[in-house]
């Protein structure tokens, strides 16, 4: 997945940093897991955005990097609420529709400029609507595609995949899907789950609320978990749901790839932050079965003379020339067998 970093357009100007936007418009119950700042149109395929990450949070901010730096799946879920705001307010989405996340994509070109400083992060997001799906003169589907800012230095890009649904629409999808089974409710979900968490520094955590593995194992050169769904966790259960969030298994596969990083490899979860993710949706997690998080490091290849090697307590990681040590992994989620989603994920090693 890692290709060449593709030249980025201006950074978009006059952003507002000051409130944030109203939280109905990103999806959140809670105005503390919001972190869209502004929306600016720009014509009529693009407009700007404006985010602002908090130095402190109990989630996003639970890791043991060092130096800090803010959180991937932060800047990810800022993306997502800037998709989720745009759709809203450019392209005419009622409220009451349901999104259908397809896919998500994140590149950090420059993680040095993502690490928390004195003040609170200020991102900026350019955002070109790649392609649009309509039926009946509405607004079906969107994917976007931006570019992303910390002043006016580029940072990186993302890309994000919705389908819109109508109420209705959505429900016989869903029951569909389900053999016609009842939509179940995370808020009726159990606190507990039965397995053994993940010790929370394996997956780079120091508080156990935040683990979102049972039962990791490894065998070679692969790693295997389940998923614990936390359905009472204030971020990544804002507000009830009745399938099992992408966000979510993102974490999930998040954590398993540096715990397998450091299990196979020797990786140290302190000092690994994600520069790549990419990931496809082909099915809904559903709440009731078992979700198996597999994870695959690669194997070690002999590298040439002009591919410098970088030594490390479990073996030997390949170096690419200006971005430091990298290794990819690449995890895959299934439900009785079937694959939900397939991960690839670029694991860099954090410069002091």
């Amino acid at each position: 997945m890692t290709t060449s970093p593709e030249v980025t357009r201006p950074a978009p100007a006059a952003l507002d940093y000051t409130r944030t936007v109203d939280r109905l418009l990103v999806h959140r119950d809670a105005l503390g897991e919001v972190f869209l700042t502004d929306l600016r149109p720009i014509d009529a395929d693009n407009y700007a955005a404006a985010a602002q990450l908090p130095r402190s949070h109990a989630y996003y901010g639970d890791h043991l990097l060092r130096p800090s730096c803010h959180d991937p799946l932060l800047i990810l879920e800022a993306c997502r609420q800037a998709a989720l705001a745009g759709a809203h307010r450019f392209f005419d989405v009622p409220s009451d529709n349901k999104f259908i996340l397809t896919h998500l994509r994140l590149r950090l070109d420059h993680p040095h400029l993502t690490y928390v400083g004195t003040s609170p992060f200020r991102l900026a997001l350019r955002i070109r609507i790649a392609s649009r799906k309509e039926r009946e003169g509405r607004v079906t589907g969107l994917d976007y595609e931006m570019d992303l800012y910390v002043g006016d230095s580029p940072i990186g890009t993302a890309a994000i995949g919705l389908r819109f649904k109508t109420p209705n629409g959505y429900l016989t999808l869903r029951l569909n899907n389900r053999d016609g089974m009842a939509l179940p409710s995370s808020a009726g979900y159990p606190a507990a789950t039965p397995g053994a968490p993940l010790t929370p520094h394996l997956a780079g955590r120091s508080n156990p609320d935040n683990v979102v593995l049972l039962d990791a194992t490894v065998v070679g050169d692969s790693a295997q978990a389940l998923l614990r769904i936390p359905a009472h966790h204030a971020s990544l259960f804002d507000h009830p749901q009745d399938h099992l969030p992408g966000m979510v298994i993102a974490e999930g596969a998040r954590q398993l790839a540096l715990f397998a990083a450091l299990d196979i490899r020797g990786l140290a979860p302190s000092k690994t932050l994600i520069t790549e993710l990419d990931v496809r949706f082909t099915r809904f997690g559903e709440l009731e079965d078992d979700t198996v998080l597999s994870a695959t490091v690669p194997q070690l290849r002999h590298a040439g003379a002009d591919e410098p090697l970088d030594y490390t307590l479990g073996g030997i990681l390949h170096s690419r020339p200006g971005t430091g040590t990298t290794l990819p992994v690449h995890v895959e989620a299934t439900q009785k067998g079937e694959t939900l989603c397939v991960f690839d994920l670029v694991l860099a090693r954090v410069p002091a």
